[in-house]
């Protein structure tokens, strides 16, 4: 089990990893062996995610999520695999975190008076520097 918040424990059986080459430089290390972690979490599947979360988690995922539902982490920062499995799951673990916290409500304002007053005096200003630019047929 794998702990999210007070609330929310994900189950290992959950995830799906498996193991690829990594890109980018590390000479013959890259080359031979697959140290590159693909972590897989079927999170519209998911019995450890509230409703809500999930549906945050989806909005967060952007890109990272198929047309079904799966979100993937890809974790190649590390030359060890074990490295890398870690790292993943910390950025799986940080994903669901964030979309557990549910976003603040936006409460309605309106401008105060004195910034009315600013936006239309600035406004004013505009319209006489446009208004002196304009050519007046007969004056030049």
């Amino acid at each position: 089990m794998i702990r999210v918040t007070d609330t929310i424990t994900l189950d290992e059986a959950e995830l799906e990893e498996s193991f690829v080459r990594a890109s980018g430089p590390g000479g013959q290390n890259v080359n031979k062996l697959s140290t590159a972690v693909q972590l897989r979490f079927d999170v519209r599947r998911s019995l450890s995610l509230p409703n809500d979360v999930a549906i945050r988690l989806m909005k967060a995922a952007g890109s990272r999520l198929t047309q079904d539902g799966v979100l993937i982490i890809i974790a190649q920062r590390h030359r060890t695999q074990e490295r890398n499995r870690a790292d993943a799951r910390e950025r799986l673990v940080e994903l669901i975190r964030d979309a557990a916290t549910p976003p603040k409500p936006r409460r309605a304002t309106k401008p105060t008076k004195a910034s009315k007053v600013r936006r239309l005096e600035s406004k004013k200003r505009r319209s006489g520097v446009k208004n002196l630019r304009q050519s007046r047929p007969g004056v030049e």
